[in-house]
Formats: C-alpha cells, sequence, structure tokens
C-alpha cells in the first residue's frame, strides 16, 4: 500500500494516526521506544522557532522529533476531532 502523507507535512494542531513506519535499525527502534507504531495518536502542538524540530503529543508525553526524521512516518489524518 502507498502512502502519502508524513508527519513532517502535516499542518500545526491536527491530530494524525499512525499508518506505517518506512525506517530500520537504531531510528525504528527509537520511534517503538516511544510508543510510535501503526495505530498511535499524536497531537502537532508546536513547530520551533527555527521550523525544526516540532513538538508532538504523543501517548501522553511531549515529543520533539526533527523533520527528517518525521518523513519516515506515514499518517492519515483525524482532523480535530479528538480532545
Amino acid at each position: 500500500m502507498e502512502y502519502k502523507n508524513t508527519l513532517n507535512k502535516i499542518d500545526s494542531s491536527d491530530y494524525v494516526e499512525v499508518v506505517n513506519l518506512d525506517v530500520n535499525g537504531d531510528m525504528r527502534r527509537r520511534f517503538l521506544d516511544l510508543g510510535i507504531i501503526n495505530g498511535t495518536k499524536i497531537k502537532i502542538l508546536y513547530r520551533s522557532p527555527l521550523g525544526d524540530p516540532r513538538a508532538y503529543l504523543i501517548r501522553g508525553a511531549v515529543i520533539a522529533i526533527r523533520d527528517d526524521e518525521a518523513k519516515h512516518i506515514y499518517v492519515q489524518s483525524l482532523k480535530k476531532e479528538m480532545n
């Protein structure tokens, strides 16, 4: 299946759900350790003053992820329906 939206391309304050991780090795392990797996709900919170990294709410914790890492996380939008 081909996925189009990656986490680094989503507008701020949107909610998304992880549908695929396109990465292996240490970075995949880091994502799994952070609880980023298929089905995980993520809220985009803030972008740093220079634009990278961004802060995300993942499983109740605020996590900073750089765009070059976030481009490996494929997501689908859940709009702003989750509160």
